[in-house]
């Protein structure tokens, strides 16, 4: 569903040119959630827009459903959530929605249809009517998954989910991951909270300063006995570290 190849880009300029993603490789399976791990400027961000073809990559080829990015029109497989969603704060969300919905081509009956629905399942509804700008930054987040999903996408790419969340708003996107795989969504995310990469996700690739360390199930990662995935990924990201610094 989305295959990674080879993939590099740089920032910066003569010596202060720094390599953010170097020589990438993943391969994403149609229905799995797969985890994105690394700790803070890893890449990961930077991988996932250039993805989305914000970003040109310096090398390599990325295809999502055998679409090759940078050439063929791709994006209305996806929903993404980015990091921090922007949202035009003098909107209700009901007219955020419906405004992502027309710029999708979708027809306004099936949007009120999808955000009444969304809306419900995130604990929303409540606030349907009331502008973007006085919501909390967890109301925003889920908000921002709801705008994902309302064009009813095969591909989830989301960037960091659980940020600004409180417990029942992570109980939420977790349990709507779940929902999504079970009607064979492709979901893609990277996150901090290892708790809910090791419950929710089929595979894993784990990155540290742009290079691949791990890619492939939980339970090869190697994981010791008195370990979970958090003091594993600790371990293998100081070891890489320290790797380098040697």
């Amino acid at each position: 569903m989305i295959i990674v190849n080879s993939l590099s880009k740089e920032f910066g300029k003569g010596k202060k040119r720094q390599k953010v993603v170097d020589n990438l490789s993943l391969h994403i399976l149609p229905g799995e959630v797969f985890g994105f791990l690394g700790p803070n400027g890893a890449g990961k961000s930077t991988t996932i827009k250039l993805l989305l073809g914000f970003l040109k990559p310096d090398d390599g080829a990325m295809r999502v459903r055998d679409k090759l990015v940078g050439q063929d029109e791709y994006r209305n497989f996806i929903g993404y959530l980015p990091e921090f969603p922007f949202f035009y704060t003098h909107l209700t969300a009901r007219e955020t929605l419906y405004l992502s919905g027309r710029l999708s081509g979708m027809g306004r009956k099936y949007i009120r249809k999808r955000s009444d629905q969304l809306l419900g399942e995130l604990d929303l509804s409540h606030a349907a009517n009331k502008k973007v700008g006085g919501f909390s930054k967890g109301m925003k987040q889920r908000l921002g998954v709801v705008n994902s999903l309302l064009h009813d996408p095969e591909i989830l790419i989301f960037d960091e989910p659980m940020s600004g969340l409180d417990p029942l708003g992570r109980y939420l996107i977790k349990e709507l991951i779940v929902k999504l795989k079970e009607s064979g969504k492709t979901i893609f995310f990277s996150s901090h909270i290892l708790s809910d990469i090791e419950e929710l996700c089929d595979r894993i690739a784990v990155v540290h300063r742009g290079r691949l360390l791990y890619a492939g199930n939980i339970g090869g990662f190697e994981i010791k006995e008195g370990q979970n995935l958090e003091s594993r990924f600790i371990e293998i990201i100081k070891e890489a570290t320290d790797a380098v610094v040697v």
